[in-house]
């Protein structure tokens, strides 16, 4: 499992991925602190500490499913779902 960051993320797309993810998903925070998103009480604490004005300002992001880290860097990239998610 590799992290990659993410910046200016759509919050509301980025949640609603999450749900569609099969495996483990990881937010690292700048303080070291790792956040399971499969949680919804974590992925609210997690979120908390990374948002700036609606959006994910900059975490790390791991998935145990390699399609799921596609999925979500996908969406880190180009700020839309794959094709057939839409």
């Amino acid at each position: 499992m590799e992290k990659f960051m993410v910046h200016d993320l759509d919050l509301q797309a980025f949640v609603k991925e999450l749900s569609n993810c099969k495996g483990q998903v990881w937010m690292t925070t700048e303080d070291g602190d790792k956040i399971n998103l499969q949680s919804a009480f974590c992925r609210m604490i997690g979120v908390m500490s990374v948002l700036d004005g609606g959006k994910l300002s900059q975490a790390a992001i791991e998935c145990e499913n390699p399609e799921d880290e596609t999925r979500l860097f996908r969406l880190n990239l180009y700020g839309k779902s794959a094709p057939d998610e839409d």
